[in-house]
């Protein structure tokens, strides 16, 4: 029977978390880690370093632009939270914020109509303030069949993005529960 051939094993006293042990300040970062660049680093391209906005991971990100244009969004390798690798949300980020047929204007769809039509940004925000108070109102509920004190409305929810921080979502949260929301989601969970 032959012998199967050696693969070049480092040494133990070489890995990384022995170097740290003996007290070596440079070896958590490997030779390879430490040699990792952008596939555009060398493509006459500016990269500016970013965070992914999908989640409260905090993914790092390189955007790289061209004459005031974005051309690229990837993973960041130096990053120490993801190294590199996003998600397919985060790495649709190009496609999301670059793609021509990007929806950038409020549409409408009226009751029993087909279509779709364009309406301004604040009549709508009007619009769904109003739904929301008559929705509220015509189905809030003091106390439930027992007779105990629940003060909420199970006909209206909401569905928060992956987009928003923390700020925003402590905001919604708070908001939801003092109107009487009981549905409270967040697309991120689920």
């Amino acid at each position: 029977m032959a012998a199967s051939p050696r693969r070049n094993r480092l040494p133990v006293l070489a890995w990384p978390a022995a170097r740290q042990l003996a007290g070596d300040p440079d070896a958590e970062v490997s030779e390879r880690t430490r040699g990792i660049r952008s596939r555009l680093s060398d493509a006459g391209v500016r990269t500016h370093r970013s965070v992914c906005p999908y989640c409260a991971v905090g993914c790092g990100t390189l955007v790289h632009e061209r004459g005031g244009q974005v051309i690229d969004v990837e993973g960041d390798p130096e990053s120490p939270i993801n190294g590199g690798t996003l998600c397919p949300k985060g790495a649709s980020i190009y496609q999301y914020a670059m793609n021509p047929r990007r929806v950038t204007r409020v549409k409408y769809r009226r009751a029993k109509s087909s279509e779709w039509e364009e309406v301004d940004l604040d009549w709508a925000m009007d619009r769904i303030a109003q739904l929301f108070i008559e929705s509220r109102e015509r189905h809030f509920v003091m106390e439930d069949a027992n007779g105990r004190e629940v003060r909420h409305t199970q006909r209206v929810g909401f569905l928060g993005g992956a987009a928003l921080d923390n700020e925003e979502n402590y905001l919604i949260k708070k908001f939801c529960i003092g109107t009487g929301l009981v549905f409270v989601e967040n697309q991120a969970r689920i």
